[in-house]
């Protein structure tokens, strides 16, 4: 059974490239930093777990989606994936990780201050975690999977709650990516247009989630054949990790815990 919807966006199918390749972005940036002891919040399919799980001495990883976990056994025996919803980080011990990465989740999680403090209690003192989420101000139309989104300076002072050190940065993309995100806002403002009672902001998110899900899918696939050879031929080089959050697509978050 397949786990990919819009919202766990697909490593196979060429519609799902571009948002695969950006995701894919967070992983690549984040090798620099490997090393020691690191966790994963929120695998899912493990999308860069390539890149990270052989430069790690030991890494563990957990998701609450269970058929994924499973594959991903099978695939790095010599990693460790736990089933479990968050927060908290259930017996997950105290001061135990080097590096902690935790990419797209937080925007999922009803209380991201305790999603937070969770992080920087399995973290080492001096560990660092890399986090990133959709910046609020590039969102195309609401997200009903989401709980909440952030500009640059909110995720900031949330995180500067928990962590001493703590920095914004963004994953911007090329030209190329910024036609294609153009592209979809301009297909996605011909479907909402017809939103005249503003419902995508006024219903329920549970409401929404199907019809999102439809539309996104059929969205996705459109652009894919209006212009396949550039939405098949982006790659995570396409995007850059930037000081300029602001205008970025994703915020890169970086914070260090004390001691």
């Amino acid at each position: 059974m397949s786990i990919y919807t819009t919202e766990i966006t697909s490593t196979e199918l060429v519609s799902d490239n571009p948002i695969h390749q950006r995701l894919f972005k967070a992983y690549v940036a984040a090798e620099s930093y490997i090393n020691g002891n690191v966790l994963e919040v929120g695998c899912g399919e493990g999308r860069g777990l390539d890149l990270l799980v052989p430069k790690a001495e030991k890494f563990t990883a957990v998701d609450k989606i269970e058929s994924a976990l499973v594959e991903l056994r099978k695939k790095f025996p010599q990693a460790q994936f736990i089933s479990m919803s968050l927060p908290p980080l259930h017996g997950l011990p105290d001061n135990a990780f080097d590096v902690v990465v935790s990419f797209q989740v937080i925007e999922h999680i009803e209380n991201d201050l305790f999603y937070l403090q969770e992080i920087n209690r399995v973290l080492k003192p001096g560990g660092r975690a890399l986090i990133t989420t959709p910046n609020r101000k590039m969102s195309l139309t609401r997200n009903p999977w989401h709980i909440r989104e952030y500009l640059p300076n909110e995720l900031l002072l949330l995180a500067k709650k928990v962590f001493t050190h703590a920095e914004v940065k963004g994953i911007s993309g090329n030209e190329r990516v910024m036609a294609y995100h153009a592209a979809n806002k301009k297909s996605v403002e011909k479907i909402t247009r017809w939103d005249f009672l503003n419902l995508q902001y006024r219903l329920p998110a549970s409401i929404l989630r199907l019809p999102y899900e439809i539309l996104n899918r059929i969205n996705r696939n459109k652009l894919h054949k209006g212009d396949s050879g550039l939405v098949q031929s982006i790659s995570h080089t396409d995007f850059a990790i930037t000081d300029e959050a602001e205008n970025a697509l994703d915020l890169f978050l970086i914070v260090k815990k004390e001691g």
